[in-house]
């Protein structure tokens, strides 16, 4: 199956100044996917698992990509909207990122 659209991996690099403050620099890089409905399986893991780390997970994008493009990026923009990567998962040689929505400032 061809990959027939596009997100925007979203890496983050951290440096520090003189005075030890955190300066985060963020990166984009295009890549080709295929957008996956996101399945009822992915809403009951996503109740399912209640620990602190993921309270209140609502999955709502899905996408498939070559796994040898993916640098574990937490991070991705889709027709100029942020996701947030709440899961992988791999399939063969393809990765599939199951990601929701971040709210942005004003919403």
């Amino acid at each position: 199956m061809r990959h027939n659209d596009v997100v925007f991996l979203i890496s983050e690099t951290v440096e520090y100044d003189d005075l030890a403050n955190a300066i985060t620099t963020e990166s984009e890089r295009m890549v080709y996917v295929n957008e996956m409905s996101v399945s009822m399986k992915e809403f009951y893991e996503a109740g399912k698992k209640m620990s602190a780390g993921n309270v209140g997970l609502r999955p709502e994008k899905q996408f498939e990509m070559y796994s040898f493009e993916y640098e574990n990026e937490e991070k991705l923009k889709h027709n100029d909207i942020p996701f947030r990567i709440i899961r992988t998962a791999k399939f063969g040689d393809k990765i599939r990122l199951i990601c929701e929505r971040m709210i942005q400032h004003g919403e």
